[in-house]
């Protein structure tokens, strides 16, 4: 009776037809990519009865699809085992890759070399070649290159794409080829590199690929495109992938570096908002255990952001939390003094940067901001020496950002050599290759160059149009150090009734242009928020302004910061 009993229970059997359910449920939101979904499903199934590793598989990829990795790699383990104890020593060796991929992206290099061990010994007690055996050649690519032998690497990828041709895995193909392609241009073939690149972004797109592969070819992608300074096809084929990703909602393939370069491109297109969120997401995502290295330059970005908008105390802390984290905070730190009007110490920090720099890339951006701060030092041969250095740099490379970077150097020096007609000719270039990359905010810098060359020959008329296009553009980017300088450049006097602020007004229209919210002005002060407020409205009212930003720019022009 008892056993009889227990066949009999109702209560079992609607447990075992809901789990059957959850299953069935899992696996077609698998296929639909509704990765969230599946996650959950596969979860309660697996939660009434421990789940097959096929899968497993399926929950362990939907887990890290979604974005929840730490549940990912507590199911890959899982899955080997499982595996093994079938005998399918080929599919457990592919999961213990996958757990050893994760890791390794996740900093856990220790333990991922641990589980690529374990994949190979797998492997080769079975004693047959499969198609894993490519996959666990791109690791040893990835070291090459980390090592300065971008040929090895070379040829260790060409393997690894060999093998996945012979046994048809898409996947391992594109993985392949996309490593021989940064390969390649580390070793200075920049036009082959980049033709794999494009072929490989191209599988991507059309959907020809998995979707556990394609964060880390798209993150890649992007680093190598970096690399050369080709932030035009960056730019295109981020905005590719998105319509990829459209398409899967739950889809979350940027992750720590990925969201870095993300926010750096959002940031040259002049979204700085979108920008700053992605650098935050980085921060964030990256700050997770185990911290990863990569935390710095997240730091550094929201630093620039913070920088560019006057956010001067924000982008201090920023930039010390960059440094602290392993990412020199240069130049952006230099400029920071520069705006703060350190000059002196701006100068020392660029120069002690460039001390340290031997590799070219790594130079220019430092050799920009040395242009500017030794101009602001009266170090005009200094300038020129940067300058040109920039300018061979450009050349052996030949990537538009750079052209531009360099005309932008060598227009501002031309024109404080008392040349305004050949700077003019060059600013005006350095403005038209900024227009084309889509870089709104360097492209007005530029112009206001160009304001000050028409200005030396003596065309009024062009610089008054020069600078109020500038001016548009940093007033809708809220670049309010910019727009202070502006004001200078524009020699207009100061609005009527500057100089009937109240002394609590000035302390408070200071802290407005560090960044400071009502909230924090108000603690810094002790007053109220709504005391805030009303001296907020008081000095809109006796400047003529109408935003914190223009607020902000009156604050620098008068040395109130």
């Amino acid at each position: 009776m008892i056993l009889r009993a227990k066949f009999d229970d109702p209560a079992g059997e609607s447990k075992s037809m809901a789990r059957d359910d959850a299953l069935r449920r899992g696996r077609e939101s698998f296929e639909r990519r509704a990765w969230r979904e599946a996650r959950a499903l596969l979860s309660a199934a697996d939660r009434e009865s421990p789940l097959e590793p096929h899968d497993l598989e399926r929950l362990a990829t939907a887990a890290y699809l979604a974005g929840e990795d730490a549940h990912s790699t507590d199911l890959w383990p899982r899955a080997h085992h499982g595996f093994l104890a079938r005998g399918d020593a080929e599919r457990a060796a592919r999961c213990a890759f996958w757990l050893a991929f994760q890791l390794l992206n996740r900093g856990e290099a220790a333990l991922g070399s641990g589980w690529l061990a374990r994949a190979r010994r797998v492997l080769d007690d079975g004693g047959q070649q499969c198609v894993v055996h490519g996959y666990l050649l791109l690791p040893d690519g990835i070291r090459h290159i980390g090592s300065g032998n971008a040929a090895a690497a070379c040829d260790t990828f060409r393997e690894a794409a060999a093998l996945g041709t012979r046994f048809g895995d898409t996947d391992l193909v594109a993985l392949a080829r996309h490593g021989e392609g940064r390969a390649l241009i580390r070793m200075g073939k920049t036009t082959d590199g980049v033709a794999l690149l494009d072929e490989v972004m191209v599988a991507v797109t059309a959907g020809e690929l998995s979707a556990m592969v394609v964060g880390d070819v798209y993150c890649s992608v992007i680093e190598g495109c970096h690399e050369i300074f080709d932030l035009r096809r960056a730019h295109e084929w981020t905005e590719a992938l998105a319509r990829w990703c459209a398409s899967q909602p739950d889809l979350v393939p940027y992750r720590g570096q990925c969201l870095v370069r993300r926010a750096e491109i959002l940031q040259l297109h002049g979204a700085w908002p979108d920008a700053m969120d992605e650098a935050s997401r980085a921060c964030e995502w990256l700050a997770r255990p185990p911290v990863q290295p990569a935390i710095g330059a997240a730091y550094y970005q929201r630093a620039e952001l913070h920088r560019l908008r006057g956010e001067l105390e924000q982008a201090e802390d920023a930039y010390r939390q960059a440094s602290h984290w392993g990412r020199k905070p240069q130049p952006g730190l230099a400029l920071l003094r520069l705006t703060e009007g350190r000059v002196e110490a701006a100068s020392a920090a660029i120069h002690n940067a460039l001390g340290e720099a031997r590799e070219p890339r790594s130079r220019v951006t430092l050799l920009g901001a040395c242009v500017e701060i030794a101009l602001a030092a009266g170090d005009v041969a200094g300038a020129r020496a940067a300058a040109d250095e920039m300018a061979e740099i450009a050349a052996d490379l030949d990537a538009p950002f750079l052209r531009a970077v360099a005309a932008h150097g060598a227009g501002v020096v031309l024109l404080r050599e008392g040349d305004a007609q050949a700077a003019l000719t060059t600013l005006r270039d350095a403005s038209s290759v900024w227009r084309d990359l889509d870089a709104p905010y360097e492209a007005a810098r530029a112009r206001v160059e160009v304001a000050r060359a028409c200005r030396a020959l003596g065309d009024e008329d062009g610089a008054a149009m020069e600078l109020d296009a500038a001016r548009r553009v940093f007033e809708r980017l809220g670049a309010a150090p910019d727009l202070a300088r502006l004001v200078d450049l524009s020699s207009r006097s100061a609005p009527e009734g500057a100089g009937r602020l109240t002394a609590r007004e000035i302390q408070v229209l200071g802290l407005v242009a560090t960044g400071k919210t009502n909230r924090a002005i108000a603690a810094t002060l002790g007053l109220s928020e709504k005391t805030v407020a009303r001296h907020l409205s008081n000095i809109f009212t006796k400047l003529d302004l109408s935003s914190r930003a223009a607020a902000t720019a009156y604050a620098y022009r008068h040395h109130l910061v």
